[in-house]
């Protein structure tokens, strides 16, 4: 069982020839609406790689509400642990440029809402073993909270450091398995400009010193995972993106659900992976996550 403790948006998604530059405007191409949010996206994706999965934050009484819990609704989630509160839901402005590459401001809304005594609740009935997922787009006192309960009930945590945070390296120091690009993991080493070996040199030593798995996501790059004293490196498929927007949250989402399916880290890894590149297809965040039969088709 996977319980994700995180956000919930409506995507407004813009799309450019090119992304602007600071004080730029660009001719658009496109728009449309998209169920997103950085927690409900992974919870969609683990739901989709077969797991069963229960969300909990938070969404307003406006018009976003509803269709930003749809998909989730549609893939049968658990959604008993999503409060309706005042205000409104929370919000990504979003621009994809004609590379797929994209630029996102989040309008946190209810997200903001989420308390430690919330988190807290959302692992209260889970058993040892269990995995809770979380992401760092609700309050970070409240991510503290949600992982200190979850070690107290024996259920492993998965922390997603994005979007980067001051209190990411702290908080990434209380989950047991920490998932970071590149960026995000010069700032949880207090690092600049690592090359490859050096970033896979500094991976391996932080997971001998804390005994975390630590896995770091580097685009087309592939993944490397540092686990039982050693490095797993895998790449995923080959491909021209239309939109990455959602192929992050795709990889975590699949990681957390074949890792509760019993899978091996190396294994899940590749699955993960193979997962986010095949999301890059396709426009929107929770639209182009992929199902399981695809993956498996193209693993």
């Amino acid at each position: 069982m996977i319980t994700v403790f995180g956000s919930i948006n409506m995507d407004l998604v813009a799309t450019t020839p090119r992304l602007p530059k600071p004080g730029e405007t660009v001719p658009g191409t496109g728009f449309a609406t998209a169920a997103g949010g950085k927690g409900a996206n992974q919870a969609l994706a683990a739901k989709r790689a077969g797991a069963s999965v229960r969300m909990v934050g938070a969404v307003g009484r406006d018009e976003f509400a509803a269709p930003a819990l749809d998909l989730l609704e549609k893939a049968e989630t658990d959604l008993s642990g999503v409060a309706h509160v005042d205000g409104p839901t929370g919000t990504a402005l979003i621009l994809v440029g004609g590379d797929g590459e994209n630029m996102i401001a989040v309008v946190p809304g209810a997200n903001g809402t989420l308390s430690p005594g919330q988190a807290a609740k959302a692992v209260s009935g889970s058993k040892p073993g269990d995995i809770l997922m979380l992401q760092l787009e609700v309050p970070a006192a409240s991510v503290k909270a949600a992982l200190e309960a979850a070690k107290a009930h024996g259920v492993r945590t998965v922390l997603n450091t994005a979007p980067l945070i001051a209190e990411a390296a702290d908080l990434a120091k209380l989950a047991d398995i920490v998932i970071a690009n590149e960026t995000e993991f010069e700032l949880l080493v207090g690092r600049e400009a690592l090359t490859a070996d050096q970033r896979e040199q500094m991976l391996l030593q932080m997971h001998t010193e804390t005994g975390q798995i630590l896995i770091i996501t580097l685009g087309a790059e592939g993944v490397v995972a540092a686990e039982g004293g050693r490095l797993h490196r895998t790449k995923g498929l080959k491909i021209e993106p239309i939109d990455t927007v959602g192929a992050g949250d795709t990889f975590c989402g699949y990681l957390a659900a074949s890792l509760d399916s019993g899978l091996m880290l190396s294994e899940a890894i590749r699955r993960a992976a193979v997962a986010g590149s095949l999301a890059c297809l396709k426009p929107g965040a929770q639209p182009s996550i992929p199902v399981s039969d695809e993956v498996a088709a193209s693993l």
